[in-house]
């Protein structure tokens, strides 16, 4: 694929990593750095990554850390909470690839901080 008018990629998943030194909960205390990983590796693994198409992102403190870990999918603007890598894999699939949004981990819209 080559970048169209609609942007340089097809999408973009931003990875919140922030770690608050405060003590408050955060997205890195929750293993987000793994997430983040797995998700570049399959994005590249299936040749999905590069212009046109995918972009996988770290984030600074995007915050919701109530619902961390999160991940942000755009253009659409879908927020996601996940647990594992089988979490990972099924927004890749469903999401990344095919514009399925993964309804079971949507993140509510009243988590915020």
């Amino acid at each position: 694929m080559t970048p169209t008018s609609q942007g340089y990629y097809a999408r973009h998943i931003f990875f919140c990593l922030n770690e608050r030194k405060n003590g408050e909960q955060s997205c890195a205390q929750f293993k987000a750095q793994e997430g983040f990983d797995h998700c570049k590796v399959r994005i590249k693994k299936e040749g999905l990554a590069g212009p046109g198409q995918i972009r996988v992102n770290k984030a600074g403190c995007l915050d919701r850390c109530a619902g961390g870990p999160v991940a942000v999918v755009y253009p659409e603007g879908v927020w996601y909470s996940y647990v594992d890598q089988a979490d990972i894999d099924e927004i890749v699939d469903s999401h990344l690839k095919n514009g399925k949004v993964v309804e079971r981990l949507v993140l509510p819209p009243d988590v915020g901080r």
